[in-house]
């Protein structure tokens, strides 16, 4: 019986089927790759032995793609259009090609185009829609970018984010970037890129405000403040038409944020990025970014295609059970990205070994970590997630900084019910705990206490769990609520300027205006009270063991004006306002002793909980437990660690209280922190040495003393 092969389905003319042989001039054979390309890596891959282009492509779904390059003088029809074959250029999930340079003209951009069968509800395939490569180094906004055409059906040419092809650039000299590694020493201090320096009084130039660049010009102060870790708030790129400020809607996980360069070539923000890591780096600080795995920008079954969703909406995005709502929800803002899904972790993976090879990213702090750990129905999966153990078995990713927000909508997992059992985590019972006992609620001091102590009944160092104390990530504030000042002068949020009737943001602030909502009108002794709740909250952190964090402006009391949700105000309500520098010069100053005492002092962060080195107390030799009670004291003994001894007296009373001293003869101590006292005198870098043993803490304040370890005298 004669047979016949299918005939092969055809694809664009420019690739030849195969080398003539010349018995006087024998030609090279062309390899597979050569005709077929390579499914890995994904993304678009420079081919210099072959002086082509890889293009790889995760469309399970799809049952035709192609691509489109484009030159820069025409953005609406392609200089060439590639038609996937199936049966020569797919490997199960991924569609790949390579494409000669000199058969590609002068084209600068790409994008796809994928068709499938639809899925209810879903508003995926679209082969109308030119979209983004997933895996884009670099995304180029046409002119005549319109996110409401790709919230709509049909074409979207000249109106959608296209990829960029890689240029061949010099690499870039790290020269001897070898990253800090803080231990004790670790001050986190989170920051908005461009709302750091945006502000025309923040001292930088005009032409690299609120940029990577403008950062640079920080790097002194961050340094003079004693900030050893920046955690910058997310820097992916995002659709800029959005009105996201804060940088929680990703678009593309691999490209770093055009409109955070100072300069407008394709490759610039690349290399200002580079040069950023490598000046901080150099100053000795850690870099931490805050990363958005969790959801994109393509919102819910009405908002944009991009990407994911006209690749494969079913395979990229968790469903769920409701028909008028296909997406499910975890992350609050319309979609969830699947992580039973190979590609998807994977996708994950290997954007965070670019930020790491690439870029000499320090760590990752991980929003709404929880979602790495949702089973395709949206289970929670309390044991051996997957993405946590790729992660860990990774020889670089394992190594690095791993901060979680250990929750996400309708999950929470803070402590040992989050699958990361190495990683650190964002504690909010701290946040609470510590909000509350300093505002003066009944019944806080236990809590304070397991705060202070590490939260060991959140991190357990038992022999089944093994956590370590470092492992809590301690905070007051950051950017998703009250700014520090704004915590002790509004009861209520005031977000009604960010367009949703003040239904948005958190109630639960636990925060007191100490009197008098807001700053208009504040009498002198409310504004004095600020001042020294302020200076509590601080001192407590740095007090405590654990890893501290604190928000960017927080050190010289800077203000959002009661919006407690700022997360579309890319204005002065959100940029920092460095006048307040010089108007809060006391405040900065006790920050920055209080940091410098901390690090000064490793008894107090440890890699492990404190045990027999801490002994508790309260205005006597007994901590006062009742629920009436507000105040407490604890000595840190630092001989364990070669470490000063530390005697702490809080009191979060409105009336004043005598504390008997319980260790040591008077003059043995010296103190150098009473919140109570007016700059220089509440931070001491000297010490005043006691003269008896009781000493009358001041209402709402808290006294901090040390005593020499043996055989060393305090300078």
């Amino acid at each position: 019986m004669k047979t016949t092969l299918p005939q092969s389905i055809a694809v664009s003319n420019f690739v030849s089927e195969a080398a003539s042989v010349s018995a006087a001039s024998p030609q090279k054979r062309r390899t597979w790759a050569h005709t077929e390309g390579l499914p890995l890596p994904l993304g678009v891959t420079w081919i210099e032995e072959d002086q082509a282009f890889n293009f790889a492509v995760c469309a399970e779904h799809a049952e035709s793609v192609k691509l489109f390059l484009y030159s820069p003088t025409d953005l609406a029809k392609p200089v060439l259009t590639f038609q996937f074959d199936p049966i020569r250029n797919k490997s199960g999930r991924i569609w790949h090609c390579r494409i000669p340079l000199d058969q590609m003209c002068d084209a600068r951009y790409y994008g796809y185009s994928v068709s499938g069968q639809a899925v209810a509800g879903l508003r995926g395939f679209d082969h109308e829609k030119v979209l983004l490569d997933p895996y884009a180094k670099r995304v180029f906004f046409p002119p005549g970018f319109d996110r409401k055409r790709a919230m709509k059906p049909g074409p979207n040419d000249e109106k959608a984010p296209l990829g960029v092809l890689p240029r061949q650039l010099a690499a870039f000299d790290w020269a001897e970037d070898l990253p800090p590694r803080p231990e004790s020493d670790a001050i986190v201090y989170e920051l908005h890129v461009k709302g750091f320096t945006k502000n025309p009084n923040s001292g930088v130039h005009p032409s690299r405000a609120g940029t990577y660049a403008g950062l640079i010009e920080k790097i002194p102060y961050l340094k003079d403040l004693g900030i050893t870790v920046v955690e910058l708030m997310p820097i992916f790129q995002r659709d800029p038409h959005e009105g996201d400020y804060w940088g929680y809607m990703p678009l593309n996980f691999f490209a770093p944020h055009a409109q955070y360069a100072s300069s407008v070539d394709d490759d610039g923000q690349h290399l200002e990025f580079k040069n950023m890591v490598k000046a901080l780096h150099k100053a000795g600080i850690f870099v931490v970014l805050d990363v958005v795995y969790n959801h994109t920008c393509e919102g819910d079954h009405v908002g944009p295609t991009y990407s994911f969703k006209g690749f494969d909406a079913a395979g990229y995005y968790m469903r769920s059970s409701d028909p008028p709502s296909p997406y499910a929800n975890y992350s609050g803002t319309g979609n969830t990205l699947n992580f039973s899904q190979p590609h998807v972790r994977k996708m994950v993976m290997d954007s965070l070994r670019y930020w790491k090879e690439e870029m000499h990213i320090d760590g990752f702090r991980f929003d709404l970590a929880s979602v790495f750990s949702r089973n395709a129905d949206g289970s929670l999966n309390w044991g051996d997630a997957p993405i946590f153990s790729e992660i860990a078995a990774d020889p670089e990713l394992g190594r690095l900084a791993l901060i979680a927000e250990p929750w996400d909508v309708g999950g929470y997992q803070l402590g040992r019910g989050f699958p990361g059992t190495t990683w650190l985590q964002w504690n909010a019972r701290y946040r609470d705990d510590v909000r509350r006992f300093v505002r003066g609620d009944a019944g806080m001091v236990p809590d304070l206490m397991r705060r202070i102590y590490g939260s060991d009944d959140l991190f357990p160092d038992s022999r089944e769990h093994a956590y370590h104390a470092f492992q809590t990530v301690n905070y007051i504030d950051c950017h998703d609520g009250f700014t520090l000042y704004d915590l002790v002068s509004y009861n209520q949020k005031h977000n009604w300027k960010n367009n949703h009737d003040n239904q948005d943001g958190m109630d639960a602030n636990y925060s007191w205006n100490c009197g008098h909502e807001g700053e208009e009108s504040a009498p002198p002794e409310v504004l004095a009270l600020r001042r020294k709740q302020a200076k509590n909250f601080v001192c407590l952190l740095m007090l405590s063991n654990g890893i501290p964090m604190f928000r960017a402006g927080d050190e010289f009391l800077n203000t959002q004006f009661g919006n407690n949700n700022p997360y579309n105000q890319d204005n002065e309500i959100s940029w920092l306002d460095w006048s307040e520098l010089k108007a809060n010069q006391d405040i900065f100053r006790f920050f920055k002793g209080m940091i410098a005492f901390r690090k000064s002092h490793p008894s107090l962060c440890r890699s492990r909980f404190w045990r027999e080195d801490i002994s508790w107390y309260g205005t006597g030799p007994t901590v006062d437990l009742s629920p009436q009670s507000r105040s407490l004291a604890f000595c840190l003994h630092g001989a364990s660690q070669g470490d000063d001894d530390i005697y702490v007296m809080i009191n979060a009373y409105w009336q004043a209280l005598q504390f008997q001293i319980q260790e040591g003869a008077p003059q043995d101590w010296i103190r150098i922190v009473d919140t109570d006292l007016p700059s220089p005198n509440d931070f001491s870098e000297c010490g005043l040495p006691l003269q008896q043993s009781i000493y009358q803490v001041a209402p709402r304040s808290i006294v901090v003393l040390v005593r020499a370890r043996q055989g060393t005298t305090l300078s």
